[in-house]
């Protein structure tokens, strides 16, 4: 297809305008090849004739729907009008600084923050492709990012653009991009100490220029290095020739460097008096340009982020106060003035003031100084000549020193800085950004725009060539033949500044002439490349200026100074006069051999992609022309060896003005930045494209789309050369998008014709249609009337007239004639009628008189037979009543006699425990028994001597005894003689007391070590008799209530003896019943035989009673008839014998059901009569079971009996001590006086009535025990050796006494067992009572009486219980068969058992342990959300268990009766509660962070691009081309994937139990997601924001909608955090022209933000030609209508948000009674209390 074919009627082009660069234009009439002029309409009506050359037409402009785009190769058109008119249309109508052009990020400076560099856009696009998303900054380092970590290959951003362009903020919001996704690993913040670079390097290198107020005047790379986890380590940086001209010289408006300005505004603070400052507008250095202030900036603020920054990085307040030491000495240099003397000489007053702060800072020699500021030492090869220095010459020298203390003060604080962000160790990879300045062009160009120009034909060389390969790489990529593309290379450029012989090298040449100049170097210049090289030229109006042809545009430079700049000489006495300062830092800059800059250079391992040029000779390294090229050949080396992406930094307008766009400018700036460039090697590739309705339906039928897709485009492209096919892609050629976008809207264009066409003739035939039809009603009625005109004379008239009299009278006549016939006809019928109908009423007269005397005895006999009836059948019912009532009784009884037998023999299967546990004990007291006899043989060897006082001692007791029973006997007679002798007797005593009182202290003395042994063991004896005796008397009180209880038993007993009692009555009343029964049959039979003999006699009465002869012959002939025909009485009669048949039929069939019935009732009493008799037995045996569990009873009494007098022989023992003790001190003194018979008598009667009490008391057994402890006392208290004895008896008290303890805790665990099953039996009891009492209603079963919701386990168990139902227990598959919380009611339950301990440490322990290990299962399964919801959902139910049994009132008012019971009785567990509360938070935040991770991935894809709605695209069909490096490795998701993701949540948290407001709270959460990111890539993606894209946004919405309320979630409020979302869509739909339109959205989008709602109508982006772009007018009128609201700038939601969890209280409706430890669990040392 030839080029001119495009040129037709209502198509664009371009022509060039001297205003704004390119204007648009419309042709007006269609081109032919050979014309000379186009015609065309421009915008503003003005028809013009272009001329033209018809071998360069006019660009053509690109079709509405591609304006606006992305990428700007993706145009049709690649030119320069496109690209200019695209970027002013995103800049100026959408607000959108970004756009793409192939590789090349294009920055346009907007002059105004914009809300678009929070975390939340960074987290948004991080992970993303690039190209998925808007062009921004954060895509281009996403992208650096991903390829770093994909190819483990170093990365380079290369930012670039004029002052003013923004680099500088482009640079620092990349590295802060890699800062926030990278964190570091340590905790040293190396990503924060990166950052802060930043403010530091900006106050020493950047300053105030009439383009921006922030401009950076050197270059600078950093690389930030990266370990292998690819998190920031460490960072490097290297600078590029700074600015040294603007210490000491600043042009008009302009300011030095930022420092200087911070350093005068904190003159006044403390730190910095010393220094000797002033302000800004007293130094020579800052005032020059005569702006000292920067609006909205406050420089003393800024001075104390410098100091903080500096404390960042870890450099001290010394190293800073050195560093503004040599700041302000600096300041002072400049101040210090230079007076002429004479023509040739000038000096510096020593008492200059400056000159000595100056010295003073930098202590130096300030004599020397002022010498040689003004005088110059010239060393010759025969002498050494001082010459001095003219005024110019002088302040010449002063500013070179100057520049040349700055430039290495720059270079030393790069180097600290560098120092604190290294890293010890070695980095895996690591990204560059190169923050360098873009091409310069001024009217006046030195040395400083030659070298800034000479680095950008390197980089622009280095681009050039890495686009070239990024193309070849697409087209190997797609198997595309590839042939060589013609694009600028400027190498002859590089090889004229920098090849031998070159310009740098003819500068360095003449810098080292003595007497070089400026002139003579230019001259050089001219003869070596004028009409030699086509890229130098000599300026025809000058002599002292060079021209270069640069890839972006001709500079001109002047000569002048270029000399001197590439030299930047300083005098070496000055030099050496600071290499004497006695100030370390100053001395330190002007050493010999200064230590190299970067840590980092040596480690970099580059290769140079070409060889770099040296100079053989060394001291052209010295100028600034041989380092900048070393440096600049470095950092290209740098460069080649890494990946390179661009960022180009748009100036749009001189005048700062925010989204303002200065055609001219940005043309400029885009010719030398090279972007032009990349677009027209793109220019000659295939970007690509689809347009299916330009196909064929036989085209459309064929099944392999490639095939399709070649057919078409033959069919549309005839050249082949303007397309090509790859893998998995279509390339076209320049132009072809727009031809084929042109051959679709004249589709269109031609379907919408075709569509009107229809229309309009549709219309018409309607219309047409419509007409006839009426035409043709008007010709009807005209006809109709022009026929009755003809038809109507005055004769016609009269002869109608005459015919309609004579009808009137001829049809008068018929009817009065037809009437009279009627009438007669009439009167008859009714004569006849009327007598029939009298006769007729009067038979049935008759009739009726008979038929109720019939009536009347029929009714009577069947109101008698319904009576009857309805008795037999009441009292059938009574009787089958009373019988079902009796068997449901005997069932009941049955069922609660069976579980009571159950529970008797479980009862006696315990009594037989205890029996054993008797028998035991009684075989352990046979063996102590046995012992004892061991004993007492022992102690018989010991006590021979005394065996014979013990038997006077038994002789004197006899006796004593006899006359005890005589004293008793005589007792009431002789009480007075009794007191007398008794008093006598006492008198003796104390006398005999007396005499033997030192015998006895004597023996006290003995035995006063054994007796305060005995005292201590008698001490702690006692302690633990006091213990028994509580005990005891707790035992006697358990017995008392089991007393109490077997009474209420025995009762209980009694009454169901009673019940069975009543079973006889039962048999008698079912016995009354069944002859009840008899006696009605009977009756029955009796009515049946009255009831046909009263039948039988009315049938005779009815037939004597009518004469039937003498009836006939009364009635006549006419009335047999009529009878005859009638047949009435006929017919009563034999309806009575029918009834009288039915009758006897219904009482037969009555008979043999009744009979039937009686059978079935018969064999119902057998029935039951043999259940009964069943029952008899059943109670007999309960009886029987009953005694023997009331023998049992009684025999467990008398054997818990046993239990307190066990316990009283211990309590016992005590007093026996303390009596053995009196009686050895009495038997002492017994032994030697036995004969003093009356002295012992009272002693006597002590000893026997002591003895009766002790029998009275013990049984045998235990006097026999005493009285060997008796002796063994008696034989220690003679005296004998007995230390074996002595051990014996100690050991065998302890041991009596353990064993006495331990069986007297064995019979408290028994007595505790006996009164749990008690207690049990005694609750079955009064259950079955109830039941007996309800009768029909269900009892309760016995089960959940059985337990009282308690766990009991030990504590050494604590760990197991932990792992087995924490760490171990998988949800999958038990929740299924569970309670919700089973294992937090688990938990609980051993918690209430520790409580009914009252053992605070063990639950202490317990409670420990289990947060312990809920929080490992957690932290070990912090990504599975099945694990996740499973614990917090039993959390949770552990929190309402604490609560719910806790026993404060709030919670307890939910509770049943029997869940009150269950509450913790000892300890207040509110502070536990609160540390679970503070962990269920935890669990949910990490629970909703795991489902957020789930569904993330799935929300971009599903919620905004499916296309829900099959048919309606939401895209433009426009092919942009993503880069080669960004792979597509997303899955693709639906709105399907979402749901089913929801659903997934949804079931697994109803499955683990979790609370339905929980649940809903989660759900909210999950929804706020979903709105939230799909609205933030909403903002962020111009490509989505169309009126189609809002209706399938629209329908993803309401699916989730659906999906809230097909789950009975719509109190969740879910639906309200989707509003902005769905705001948005509205948004995106709604008509946005008028300013109706405009109050209508604001009214409607409340919950967007006002950024928000311009963003997206600058963002609106039509999908086809029917729809037109937001106005900008608009979009100003909707923002200064919402210029009210109170909202942030944030245009992002933040997607981390959480909404504050509650916790709220629900009791659990589960018994913990009932609750049952499922065997899967492996919890079977845990036992149900």
């Amino acid at each position: 297809m030839a080029l001119a074919e495009l040129y037709t009627q209502y198509n664009r082009v371009w022509i060039p305008d001297s205003e704004e660069v390119w204007q648009s234009a419309e042709i007006t009439k269609d081109y032919k090849a050979g014309d000379r002029f186009l015609h065309v309409q421009l915008e503003d009506g003005t028809e013009l004739n272009y001329p033209v050359d018809p071998s360069a037409l006019p660009p053509l402009r690109n079709p509405d729907i591609l304006v606006g785009e992305n990428d700007l190769t993706a145009l049709s058109y690649l030119h320069e009008p496109a690209v200019l008119h695209n970027l002013k249309v995103r800049f100026v109508e959408s607000r959108l600084i970004y756009t793409y052009s192939g590789i090349i990020l294009v920055a346009i400076n907007p002059y105004k923050q914009l809300p678009i560099y929070g975390d939340a856009i960074i987290h948004a696009y991080s992970g993303q492709n690039m190209g998925d998303m808007d062009p921004h900054i954060f895509a281009v380092a996403e992208e650096a990012y991903k390829q770093m970590a994909r190819n483990s290959k170093n990365q380079s951003i290369i930012v670039s653009g004029e002052s003013g362009a923004g680099k500088t903020v482009s640079a620092r919001y990349t590295m802060r991009y890699f800062a926030t996704v990278s964190k570091s690993s340590s905790n040293a913040h190396v990503e924060d100490k990166v950052l802060a670079s930043n403010p530091i390097t900006e106050a020493v290198g950047n300053a105030k220029t009439t383009r921006n107020d922030n401009s950076s005047r050197f270059g600078k790379y950093t690389e930030i290095s990266f370990d292998p986890s690819y998190r920031i380590i460490g960072a490097n940086m290297r600078t590029y020739l700074l600015e040294k001209s603007r210490v000491v010289f600043q042009s008009e408006n302009e300011r030095n460097y930022h420092i200087f300005y911070q350093l005068c505004a904190s003159a006044m603070q403390p730190e910095f008096k010393h220094l000797k400052l002033g302000s800004a507008e007293e130094f020579n250095y800052t005032r020059m340009g005569g702006s000292t202030t920067i609006e909205g900036v406050d420089d003393r603020a800024n001075m104390i982020e410098t100091q903080k920054t500096f404390a960042l990085l870890g450099l001290k307040e010394d190293f800073q106060m050195d560093v503004f030491k040599t700041l302000a000495a600096i300041l002072h240099l400049g101040n210090l003035e230079i007076t002429a003397v004479g023509d040739e000489r000038s000096s510096v007053n020593l008492e200059d003031n400056h000159l000595n702060i100056f010295c003073e800072l930098l202590e130096l020699n300030s004599d020397k100084m002022a010498q040689w500021l003004c005088h110059r030492k010239i060393i010759t090869t025969s002498e050494t000549v001082i010459k001095p220095m003219t005024k110019p010459q002088a302040l010449n020298a002063r500013d070179a020193l100057a520049k040349k203390i700055y430039s290495h003060l720059f270079d030393f604080i790069v180097e600290r800085i560098n120092q604190a962000l290294q890293y010890s160790g070695k980095q895996h990879t690591f990204i560059g950004v190169l923050d360098i300045y873009g091409f310069e062009t001024f009217d006046v160009n030195s040395f400083e725009q030659f070298c800034i120009n000479y680095a950008n034909e390197k980089l622009q060389q280095q681009f050039n060539l890495h686009v070239f390969k990024l193309e070849q790489e697409e087209y190997m990529k797609e198997d595309i033949p590839w042939t060589l593309i013609d694009f600028y290379d400027n190498q002859p450029v590089i090889d004229l500044i920098e090849a031998k012989m070159g310009i740098l090298e003819l500068l360095d040449e003449e810098c080292l002439l003595p007497h070089g100049t400026d002139e003579n170097w230019l001259q050089k210049l001219y003869n070596n490349f004028v009409n030699k090289n086509t890229l130098f030229e000599k300026p025809r109006m000058s002599n002292t200026s060079f021209i270069i042809q640069h890839f972006a545009d001709k500079v001109e430079y002047k000569c002048e100074g270029f000399l001197e700049k590439n030299r930047d000489t300083v005098y070496e006495v000055l030099m050496e006069i600071l290499k004497e300062s006695k100030f370390h830092l100053c001395a330190s800059f002007f050493q010999d051999n200064p230590a190299p800059i970067s840590p980092f250079s040596s480690t970099i391992s580059i290769k140079s992609a070409r060889p770099v040029l040296k100079s053989p000779n060394k001291q052209l390294r010295m100028t600034v022309g041989s380092k900048f090229r070393s440096s600049l050949s470095l950092l290209m080396e740098t460069l080649n060896a890494t990946t390179p992406h661009y960022v180009r930094c748009i100036k749009p307008n001189d005048e700062k003005q925010p989204f303002e766009f200065d055609s001219k400018r940005v043309a400029q700036q885009l010719r030398a930045c090279g972007v032009l460039e990349t677009i027209r090697i793109s220019a000659q590739s295939y970007p690509s494209s689809r347009y299916s309705i330009l196909m064929t339906q036989q085209e459309l039928s064929f099944n392999d789309k490639k095939q399709i897709c070649k057919i078409v485009l033959q069919r549309l492209i005839q050249d082949p050369n303007q397309y090509q096919f790859g893998r998995t892609k279509i390339f076209f050629r320049a132009g072809q998008v727009a031809y084929l976008e042109k051959l679709r809207s004249d589709k269109l264009r031609h379907a919408c014709i075709v569509i009107q066409k229809s229309v309009r003739g549709w219309l018409q035939r309607r219309r047409f249609l419509r007409m006839k039809q009426a035409a043709v009603t008007i010709q009807q009625y005209c006809r109709g009337q022009r026929a009755v005109r003809q038809a109507i004379t005055a004769q016609a008239l009269k002869q109608t007239w005459a015919a309609i009299i004579i009808q009137k009278y001829c049809r008068g006549y018929l009817v009065r004639k037809l009437c009279q016939l009627i009438q007669v006809a009439a009167v008859t019928i009714q004569a006849y009628t009327r007598g029939f109908l009298a006769r007729k009423k009067y038979r049935k007269m008759l009739e009726e008189h008979k038929a109720v005397i019939l009536q009347k005895y029929a009714r009577a006999w069947l109101a008698r037979r319904r009576f009857q009836n309805i008795r037999r059948f009441v009292l059938n019912i009574q009787l089958s009543y009373r019988v079902q009532r009796l068997q449901k009784k005997i069932e009941e009884q049955s069922k609660e006699n069976h579980g009571l037998l159950e529970r008797l023999t479980n009862l006696a299967s315990t009594h037989m425990n205890d029996l054993d546990t008797i028998q035991k004990l009684e075989s352990d007291l046979e063996k102590l028994a046995a012992q004892k006899r061991t004993y007492e043989e022992k102690g018989k060897k010991y006590k021979e001597d005394s065996e014979q006082k013990i038997l006077k001692l038994e002789s004197q007791i006899k006796e004593l005894r006899e006359q005890k029973e005589t004293l008793e006997v005589k007792l009431q007679k002789k009480t007075e003689e009794m007191k007398e002798k008794m008093d006598d007797l006492t008198k003796q005593l104390f006398d005999d007391v007396r005499k033997e009182e030192s015998q006895r202290m004597i023996l006290e003395k003995n035995f006063q070590s054994q007796k305060q042994d005995y005292e201590k063991e008698i001490e702690s004896l006692k302690g633990e008799i006091k213990v028994l005796r509580e005990e005891k008397t707790q035992l006697q009180q358990q017995m008392q209530q089991e007393i109490a209880i077997q009474d209420d038993l025995k009762i209980e007993v009694g009454q169901l003896t009673k019940q069975v009692q009543k079973i006889p009555e039962l048999q008698k009343e079912i016995e009354l019943l069944q002859t009840q029964k008899l006696d009605v049959e009977k009756q029955a039979q009796s009515q049946k035989r009255e009831m046909r003999e009263k039948m039988s006699e009315v049938t005779k009465q009815l037939l004597e009673s009518y004469d039937f002869e003498d009836v006939r012959s009364r009635l006549s002939t006419e009335d047999l008839e009529h009878l005859n025909e009638d047949g009435e009485l006929w017919f009563a009669y034999e309806g009575l014998k029918k009834a009288t048949r039915v009758l006897e039929s219904h009482f037969q069939s009555q008979k043999e059901n009744y009979e039937k019935e009686i059978e079935g009732l018969n064999l119902k009493v057998e029935h039951l009569s043999q259940d009964i008799n069943h029952l008899q037995k059943l109670f007999r045996e309960e009886n029987d079971i009953n005694d023997g569990i009331r023998l049992e009873v009684s025999r467990l009494t008398s054997e818990n009996l046993v239990i307190p007098d066990l316990k009283q022989q211990v309590s016992e023992l005590e007093n026996q001590k303390l009596d053995l003790e009196n009686r050895l001190q009495e038997q002492t003194a017994k032994l030697k006086e036995m004969s003093n018979r009356l002295h012992h008598e009272p002693e006597g009667d002590r000893t026997l009535r002591r003895t009766n009490e002790i029998q009275n008391e013990m049984d045998i057994k235990e006097k026999g025990r005493l009285n060997v402890i008796t002796q063994e006392m008696e034989g220690l208290s003679n005296g004998l050796k007995q230390d074996e004895i002595q051990a014996e008896v100690k050991s065998k008290m302890k041991q009596e006494t353990t064993r006495l303890t331990v069986e007297n805790m064995d019979l408290e665990e028994e007595l505790d067992m006996k009164d749990r099953i008690i207690k049990k039996l005694e609750d079955q009891i009064k259950t079955l009572t109830k039941t007996i009492e309800k009768g029909n209603e269900v009892s309760v079963s016995a089960l959940s009486k059985e337990y009282i919701g308690m766990m009991e386990y030990k504590r050494e168990d604590e760990e197991r219980i932990v792992q087995n139902l924490i760490l171990d227990l998988k949800p999958r598959g038990v929740v299924v068969n569970m309670i919700p919380g089973l294992p937090a009611h688990i938990l609980f339950m051993c918690v209430r058992y520790a409580d009914y301990l009252n053992d605070a440490d063990m639950l202490k322990s317990f409670i420990n342990v289990t947060i312990d290990g809920i929080k490992q299962a957690v932290k070990g399964n912090s990504e599975d959300f099945e694990m996740l919801s499973f614990w917090l959902s039993n959390t949770y139910y552990f929190l309402n268990c604490l609560k719910q049994y806790s026993g404060e009132e709030e919670f307890m008012k939910y509770n049943t009766p029997r869940q009150n019971k269950n509450c913790l009785k000892h300890f207040d567990l509110s502070e536990y509660r609160q540390v679970l509360s503070d962990l269920a938070i935890r669990i949910y935040h990490q629970f909703i962070l795991v489902m957020e991770n789930n569904i993330q991935h799935m929300i971009v894809p599903g919620m905004l691009e499916y296309e829900s709605l099959q048919g309606i695209s939401g895209l433009k069909p426009t092919g942009f081309r993503k880069r080669s490096s960004s792979i597509d490795d997303t899955d693709t998701y639906t709105m399907t994937s979402i749901l089913q993701q929801l659903s997934y949540f949804y079931s697994t948290m109803c499955q683990n139990g979790l609370d339905s407001e929980l649940l809903k709270q989660a759900v909210k959460q999950l929804f706020f997601l979903i709105g939230a990111v799909t609205l933030n890539s909403l903002l962020l993606r111009k490509d989505m924001c169309s009126c189609r894209k809002g209706m399938q946004i629209r329908c993803n919405i309401s699916y989730l909608e659906e999906w809230l309320k097909d789950k009975n979630l719509q109190s969740s409020n879910a639906k309200e955090t989707l509003e902005p979302l769905s705001q948005a869509a509205w948004l995106l739909q709604v008509k946005k022209i008028t300013d109706d339109d405009a109050k209508e959205i604001c009214e409607h989008c409340t919950s967007l933000s006002t950024v928000q709602i311009v963003k997206i109508l600058n963002s609106y982006t039509p999908i086809d030609d029917f729809e037109k772009r937001v106005t900008p007018s608009f979009v100003r009128k909707v923002q200064a209508m919402l210029n009210n609201r109170e909202d942030g700038p944030q245009l992002m939601l933040d997607t981390k948000y959480h909404f504050q969890v509650t916790f709220p209280f629900t009791p659990s409706p589960h018994d913990l009674e009932m609750i049952q430890v499922p065997s899967s669990f492996k919890l079977g040392f845990l036992t149900r209390v």
